[in-house]
């Protein structure tokens, strides 16, 4: 397999990593915007314009949370109005498999895959969050365990109906589906699967079932370590190491020298962690209003409530939502030692999104040096500005990863399939 390198963009829109406040921002919901974005991808030769799904506004403590800009229009909608707009690239939708239904998630993405000229993709997910499951009236209906059994009948009944053999029959204990396919197949037969879960099971629907990976591991070690265990599973389950590409989400900010790069990079994350930002990471822990405390002042004097967070409604880690009493007596211990105000401390320790800072001419060595010793295929980028943040990447850093070999220099096919250099599908 060729040491190539795939790049898709996941432009979220909404959230904390987005810089969504910054003047020179497009209109995030204007469709104007989603034309020039994936314009700019095809001129870079990307594989792939991701989108997320945004059933739901983000909470704070129960309450809409006021930092996040909210709406997010329909992902399939939006990317079939760019299938019109576009030629080559691909078009990725985020959908999840607990509140969707079979049969007709599966027809509106063979819509798009058909319409685009085989250009569609299907990120699968999951979902167990209260507030999401509220929206659709079953708050909580499907335990945590079971997500990914209801994902792996979910999926094993689209591909079913993808499969050309007329009715699908099939009824287990969480999907059923009796229907007839009426949308004809794309050139690339069925949309490319892509899946993003990073827990045991979601590695292990991954193995028996994507194309593409989105994973969230983009440090090299752990990239490296993620494909060796994701390959290993590939083997288990009857299926070619070549059979998955693994594109993990990072994000990139490039400077003139190293020290430009890097001052840009910590002005990004303070803009990204705001003051008001840093007080609502400690109410998900303090669980209680602290709009009361001077951000920039000491830690909160009050005690936390009892209990441990909602792990249905909160934005934390599985593996941060317990042991909070802990956390806070380290960060008490922190912020005495080192006289950090309550801004300060959350800069700290607020776990840093893994992403490249450098000339162009680094990060492409240091990429180069990822899919060469097939740690990674590629990655997703999401972009902290649109459009400069991606103005940079095509007009500055895929000019050097051509020069390296390790990148395109033209569309070799018209599929996202072909983009991804996916092998053909099998009857």
């Amino acid at each position: 397999m060729s040491a190539r390198l795939h790049l898709g963009v996941f432009y979220t829109g909404v959230g904390p990593q987005f810089l969504w406040d910054d003047p020179s921002n497009a209109d995030h919901t204007a469709i104007e915007t989603y034309v020039s974005v994936a314009r700019t991808l095809e001129r870079g030769l990307f594989d792939a314009f991701f989108l997320g799904e945004g059933l739901r506004v983000r909470e704070n403590r129960g309450r809409v949370h006021a930092l996040d800009v909210a709406g997010r229009p329909d992902a399939i909608t939006q990317l079939s109005a760019l299938a019109a707009a576009t030629t080559r690239i691909g078009l990725v939708a985020t959908q999840n498999t607990t509140y969707n239904f079979p049969a007709d998630l599966a027809r509106r993405l063979s819509s798009l895959d058909f319409l685009s000229g085989g250009r569609a993709g299907w990120n699968i997910v999951t979902t167990d969050n209260a507030w999401t499951g509220e929206n659709f009236r079953h708050g909580g209906w499907l335990a945590h365990e079971r997500r990914y059994d209801r994902a792996e009948q979910f999926v094993e009944a689209a591909l079913a109906l993808w499969s050309g053999a007329g009715l699908v029959d099939r009824h287990t204990d969480l999907v059923n589906v009796r229907a007839v396919p009426t949308v004809p197949p794309s050139p690339q037969g069925r949309p490319v699967l892509f899946q993003a879960g990073d827990s045991p099971g979601g590695r292990e629907l991954a193995a028996k079932y994507a194309d593409v990976v989105f994973s969230a591991n983009t440090a090299y070690d752990k990239a490296l370590a993620y494909a060796e265990d994701l390959r290993a599973r590939l083997a288990r389950h009857g299926r070619p190491a070549d059979a998955v590409r693994i594109l993990p989400g990072a994000t990139v900010v490039l400077g003139d020298t190293p020290a430009d790069a890097a001052e840009r990079a910590e002005d990004i994350r303070r803009r990204q962690i705001t003051p008001q930002r840093a007080l609502a990471f400690l109410e998900q822990y303090w669980g209680q209003d602290l709009s009361a405390y001077d951000p920039h002042g000491p830690l909160p004097d009050i005690e936390p409530v009892e209990g441990e967070l909602d792990p249905s409604r909160g934005t934390i880690s599985i593996a941060d939502r317990t042991g909070k009493l802990e956390r806070i007596r380290r960060w008490r211990e922190l912020a005495e030692a080192k006289k950090l105000s309550i801004h300060q401390l959350v800069l700290e320790v607020q776990p840093r999104q893994r992403g490249f800072v450098g000339t162009p001419g680094q990060v492409a060595d240091e990429w180069a040096h990822y899919v060469r010793t097939r740690a990674v295929d590629g990655f997703n980028l999401s972009p902290h500005l649109v459009p400069a943040a991606l103005d940079d990447v095509v007009d500055r850093l895929v000019p050097e990863l051509q020069d390296r070999g390790v990148y395109r220099t033209e569309y070799e096919g018209t599929t996202l399939r072909e983009h991804l250099d996916l092998p053909p599908l099998t009857a």
